[in-house]
């Protein structure tokens, strides 16, 4: 794919070079057997002099999801979860949580008691009710005037928020996976991040993945930028808290994007990893499946400027919600096929799962908001290439 590598290397020099730029960007292409492509270009922090590298580490926010849908899975297996059972019944403080129908007079909000239980199959598909205070207006009025913390934040106080509406009822993104991670957490009497590193990380090989940032982490850490409104750039000298309050199943990991490789290979197959298995085969075939039924993937509003515009992966295209990812029922402009899995994270990292032709890729960068147009136009360039390349070699 000699000529998917000239292509790649391009876009990726192109938009840390371009104006509007991004500060650097690492992506890399795998098949089922090994990482095929990987580029690295531009800086880790714009006013430092340290490279963007392979081996870079990244807070990849809401790529951190797909993991933990993949523990939650594990426990269905094992017998211990069932995913239509009431969640109270592994976190009781869920059983809590009321629904927000608006605000009173004087601000307060009006709340009432939810018509059914929250499933732990709902907060898999972002059904239970809850959202994020960048893409609703109402936990940002929360945050605003009520002091609601950032989900960010990584306490238990974040994940107690009123329901937008009642569960099962409609999609919306939220913060349903953090409440995933503590059911795990309930049912395997240990810590979100030792169950990963016992049950995912060590059969996959992955070696720079963590809720919490070592020294050695923190050495090649690239630092979020945040995009100004003349289209410059400001390193804003990000962390997530370390060592967080909770491990946050949403958002929480930091990792290579080599590592996030491995990873995205267990998924191409059949849940089997270098060293061992993470997933049986019948798992991964049900998980990939559209699990949303009629209910479909919305565009997501940037109701908090600096942290996100207003997002959606292509538009105009009917997308529905797998465990725990999206699907684009119909094939991508990309050329992505139809029932390919993938999704992003707010700091606009990117990545697919394309099971049918037996390939993947991650892009990642660091800049605020999400939805960044010079990082996600070079990401939607780096796949489409791809896909160029492969269309080429299966023509030949």
């Amino acid at each position: 794919m000699q000529d998917f590598k000239s292509a790649a290397d391009a876009i990726l020099s192109g938009v840390v070079t371009g104006s509007p730029r991004v500060p650097g960007v690492v992506a890399m292409a795998t098949d089922r057997e090994r990482t095929i492509y990987e580029g690295a270009f531009g800086k880790r922090r714009l006013d430092r002099d340290a490279d963007m590298t392979t081996d870079t580490v990244f807070a990849i926010f809401s790529t951190t999801k797909a993991i933990t849908g993949t523990a939650a899975l594990q426990l269905v297996e094992d017998g211990k979860l069932d995913l239509d059972a009431p969640a109270s019944r592994y976190a009781p403080e869920i059983g809590e949580l009321k629904v927000i129908e608006g605000f009173e007079a004087d601000g307060e909000p009006r709340l009432r008691a939810p018509k059914r239980d929250i499933t732990t199959r709902m907060l898999l598909t972002h059904t239970a009710g809850m959202g994020y205070d960048f893409f609703n207006a109402n936990y940002n009025r929360l945050a605003q005037e009520k002091g609601q913390p950032s989900v960010i934040t990584a306490s238990k106080k974040a994940l107690m928020t009123p329901l937008l509406f009642d569960p099962g009822e409609k999609w919306e993104y939220g913060s349903n996976i953090d409440w995933v991670g503590q059911i795990i957490e309930a049912v395997s009497g240990k810590r979100l991040g030792e169950v990963f590193e016992t049950r995912i990380f060590q059969p996959l090989g992955i070696r720079d993945m963590s809720f919490e940032l070592t020294d050695g982490l923190r050495a090649r850490l690239a630092d979020v930028h945040a995009r100004n409104a003349d289209g410059s750039l400001a390193p804003m000298g990000f962390e997530l808290p370390s060592p967080p309050e909770l491990h946050m199943g949403g958002h929480g990991l930091y990792s290579t994007v080599g590592d996030y490789m491995r990873f995205i290979r267990m998924w191409l197959n059949d849940g089997a990893g270098e060293h061992g298995r993470v997933l049986k085969p019948e798992t991964v075939r049900m998980a990939e499946q559209n699990h949303l039924g009629d209910l479909k993937v919305t565009m997501l509003p940037g109701v908090i400027p600096s942290l996100s515009n207003d997002a959606e992966f292509f538009p105009g295209l009917s997308k529905s919600w797998a465990l725990t990812f999206m699907v684009n029922d119909d094939e991508a402009p990309t050329g992505r096929p139809a029932g390919a899995l993938g999704w992003a994270g707010l700091a606009n990292l990117f990545y697919w799962i394309d099971r049918k032709n037996g390939f993947g890729g991650f892009w990642a960068t660091q800049i605020l908001p999400f939805g960044d147009p010079v990082s996600f136009t070079g990401y939607v360039g780096f796949e489409t290439a791809f896909y160029d390349s492969l269309r080429q070699k299966k023509a030949a």
